[in-house]
């Protein structure tokens, strides 16, 4: 729609600085005519379904309503006559219209207006955010003492009238909580409390309760960007990192899932009244992935867990002796699902951080592993939905598969695992490639 309006824009501006320069007129008074009826065209939209009203729509909605009262101003004082035609300004102002119409759609272009993906359950979603704080741990990343705090946001069935399986899902290196929103309100439209965290300072950006924002850490950041760059980093040091982004996300989960815990215990709000604490899964995208499979290995409470993109972080351990990684010799029994992307896919036979995820593995027995063939590491969000420029910016060029048919099929594959391995719903036999 954005790139619809910047070209209706660009031919229109373009053709009246032809008819301008060609005329030799300033035809003021049709331009403001024109600017008046785009702004009125623009507000009919927006109360139409064609636009639905969001932040990318902010900034073009400024500059029309500008030029309208500007255009109105100058119809009311007469002005259109009493300007000298100069060529150059015509040209000028052409070149300096357009730019602003290219600045203030720019949102709209980078975050384009998509349909959401389908929700299939019965129930009807709502949402709720909240701050925990962890009085256990001092925040690493300051210098100012305080406790570390982790943002989380719930989503779960409207009317609920019963208990319902936990999910707690982890976002990736750089992601955020919102990352596989689609996936979240599908999972609690069929009868799931699903709970995403932020981590704070391994996200790209969160903000508590009261209004405190938090960027991304520079230093991990920039351990993250290097630990992908070949050779960077020592095997010993990639290890030891990983140990230290591992321990701060499964800190981070293990506290989140044991404050809820603790809250169906003691607190009255309905979210966690009507979550059933004997059934919890887990699940996470790339590092969250990681540290899912992590929190299997280590929490008995556990009885599912989905790993999107991700290494076994937790089934590999480095040798001093032949400085390398070795996968674990202990079993897996945790019920595992496995989704990969290219990406992730062509690195399983790999001697890298990969080395505990080939298909072969016998501690995996009774892992199901998926690949959907064509899609890269974020077309498993719904990034490349919310806007496919980012996503194929940061993940290197744009994926083969079509969007819509790799995250509905994804949160599909999603719910049907846990229906089967938290509810006892079905039988969970995914196809192999999708």
């Amino acid at each position: 729609m954005a790139t619809l309006l910047l070209c209706i824009v660009l031919i229109l501006e373009i053709a009246f600085a032809i008819y301008c320069i060609v005329t030799k007129q300033n035809h003021k008074k049709l331009k403001n005519w024109s600017r008046i009826a785009i702004f009125i065209a623009f507000v009919i939209l927006t109360l139409s379904p064609v636009i639905v009203w969001s932040f990318r729509w902010v900034m073009i909605a400024i500059l029309l309503f500008i030029l309208a009262i500007k255009s109105t101003i100058s119809l009311i004082c007469n002005k259109a006559n009493y300007r000298v035609y100069n060529t150059s300004k015509i040209v000028w102002k052409f070149i300096l219209i357009i730019l602003a119409f290219i600045f203030a759609l720019t949102p709209a272009i980078v975050f384009p207006q998509h349909s959401s993906p389908k929700v299939t359950g019965e129930y009807e979603v709502a949402t709720a955010t909240y701050t925990y704080i962890d009085q256990n741990r001092i925040e690493e990343f300051t210098d100012k003492g305080k406790n570390r705090f982790v943002n989380v946001e719930f989503w779960y069935p409207k009317h609920a009238d019963g208990t319902y399986p936990l999910l707690v899902f982890s976002h990736g290196a750089y992601g955020v909580k919102a990352s596989n929103t689609s996936t979240y309100t599908e999972l609690a439209s069929h009868g799931y409390v699903v709970v995403s965290i932020d981590h704070p300072y391994h996200s790209f950006y969160t903000s508590s309760e009261d209004g405190t924002p938090v960027l991304i850490n520079e230093d991990y950041n920039r351990e993250v960007t290097n630990a992908n760059k070949d050779g960077f980093y020592t095997k010993k040091e990639t290890y030891e990192l990983i140990q230290k982004w591992m321990k701060l996300r499964t800190d981070d989960m293990n506290f989140v899932i044991d404050t809820i815990l603790e809250k169906v215990k003691s607190d009255n709000n309905p979210i966690y009244q009507h979550i059933n604490t004997d059934k919890i899964g887990v699940f996470g995208h790339s590092m969250g992935g990681a540290a899912s499979v992590w929190l299997g290995r280590e929490r008995n409470d556990i009885s599912a867990i989905v790993n999107i993109d991700a290494p076994f972080f937790s089934e590999f351990v480095y040798k001093k002796d032949i400085d390398d990684f070795v996968a674990s010799d202990e079993a897996y029994t945790t019920p595992l699902l496995n989704i990969y992307s290219d990406d992730v896919w062509e690195q399983l036979n790999s001697n890298s951080t990969y080395i505990a995820n080939k298909l072969d593995n016998k501690q995996f027995k009774e892992t199901n592993t998926v690949h959907f063939k064509g899609a890269k590491h974020l077309s498993l969000t719904d990034l490349p939905l919310f806007s496919p420029i980012l996503a194929n910016v940061l993940q290197g060029g744009k994926a083969s598969i079509d969007p819509y048919y790799c995250i509905e099929n994804e949160n599909e594959l999603i719910l049907s695992f846990f229906d089967d391995k938290l509810k006892g719903v079905g039988h969970f036999t995914p196809q192999e490639t999708y």
